[in-house]
């Protein structure tokens, strides 16, 4: 097979929560233990920092990436979804996995995936711990894919774990009530190791507090820190919560015996994008109109991006709005601005929300717009109609971002 034919394989042949949702999800550490073993072990063989959280866990596991960078580390870094290409989910010092790398994994251990009926996730997951070892990476930054107790990356004994915050996100897998969704978020805790913990938020931290002690784990409120003087080129208000809890971790690792100078810091949090090809995150499209689109796409994670959003200088405000069909619509829905004029589209994977659909949920709103055949073609209709004076907003779910950027 060719990367292609691989790629159409891996997502067409297996689970994958991406496209399918629920029906893909395993509460089951069993086959990404056994393709550990197959694979002799390779998350064994690495350092590693495990990022958890409901928001910010892909900026901040970037950030972390950027800044070991700097200090001269050879750093792998695993997150997902991917935007564009697959192969970003599996990055050394900001390049990408080889594509016949990925063709060699999956052909090499084909047999093993089939007869075992690894899940997409699983697969993924076992081809980057495989791919940092066999590179010989210092440390690796790994990003829960959902949860964390039960993620496939919790295989990992890693040097701290990081949890960013706990949102209500995928509670018909996590638990209805935060204290439940911490638990399962926590479940990346691990004996004798550090915590962080981004965000002080009082109906969860005593679930932090509990398991850390249970597990003799030290625990650190990033919180706290004053990064006033401290600056990062992902311009999002949001990211200074993720600032926290990068340098938090930054001051457990130097602790740890990790060479990270004050200089290391501030370069590697300037250049982020330049040092890991973070996609999505507040990024400007266009100057004239001006064009921002950001992945946000749960509460918590809209509500920093529309506040911002609301900040800017605008004459009118363009809205390309896309949505996945098990969101719940009626919690974000009512923080988006009614004066604003919206295009509605479906992404183009099998769980993308129906765009006539969508429109007639947002009209409950006064969120008032036309429904477009294609994000592209929203995104192209926006273009037409805004002027240079204008903002267009792209965003609602990650797939219809991947289309634009």
């Amino acid at each position: 097979m060719n990367y292609n034919d691989t790629l159409n394989w891996m997502f067409s042949q297996l689970p994958m929560y991406q496209r399918q949702g629920k029906t893909a999800f395993k509460k089951d550490l069993t086959n990404s233990l056994a393709l550990s073993k197959h694979l002799n072990f390779p998350e064994k063989k690495i350092k590693t920092i495990h990022v958890a959280g409901t928001n910010g866990k892909g900026s901040t596991s970037h950030m972390l990436a950027s800044v070991l960078q700097e200090a001269g580390y050879k750093v792998g870094l695993y997150t997902s979804p991917h935007l564009k290409d697959f192969r970003e989910r599996i990055k050394i010092n900001g390049i990408e996995i080889k594509k016949n790398e990925v063709v060699d994994f999956i052909g090499n251990n084909q047999h093993f995936l089939l007869k075992n009926q690894l899940s997409f996730f699983e697969m993924t997951v076992g081809m980057a711990f495989n791919h940092f070892a066999k590179h010989h990476v210092d440390i690796a930054i790994i990003e829960v894919g959902l949860g964390g107790r039960l993620d496939s990356t919790n295989i990992i004994t890693p040097v701290v774990s990081v949890i960013t915050n706990i949102g209500y996100d995928h509670t018909q897998f996590l638990g209805e009530t935060l204290p439940e969704i911490a638990f399962e978020k926590a479940g990346i805790i691990k004996s004798n190791t550090p915590v962080v913990v981004g965000e002080f938020q009082k109906e969860v931290f005593p679930v932090f507090e509990k398991i850390a002690n249970e597990k003799c784990a030290p625990l650190y409120l990033a919180s706290k820190l004053n990064v006033s003087n401290i600056q990062t080129d992902l311009k999002g208000t949001y990211q200074q919560n993720n600032l926290k809890t990068v340098v938090q971790t930054i001051k457990v690792l130097t602790n740890l015996g990790y060479k990270i100078s004050k200089q290391n810091l501030k370069i590697g949090l300037l250049n982020v994008v330049n040092n890991t090809s973070l996609l999505g995150r507040w990024q400007i499209l266009n100057e004239q109109p001006k064009v921002i689109c950001d992945t946000g796409h749960n509460k918590e994670g809209l509500t920093y991006v529309l506040k911002q959003l609301q900040q800017e200088n605008f004459n009118n405000l363009h809205i390309v709005f896309g949505v996945v069909n098990d969101k719940e619509l009626k919690e974000i829905l009512p923080m988006f601005p009614q004066k604003a004029i919206y295009y509605f589209c479906k992404p183009n994977i099998p769980r993308g929300l129906d765009a006539e659909e969508l429109k007639n949920i947002c009209k409950q709103f006064n969120l008032i717009g036309n429904v477009y055949n294609s994000v592209q073609d929203a995104y192209d209709s926006a273009l037409k109609m805004a002027n240079t004076n204008d903002l267009i907003f792209v965003g609602g779910s990650t797939f219809v971002v991947a289309e634009v950027v």
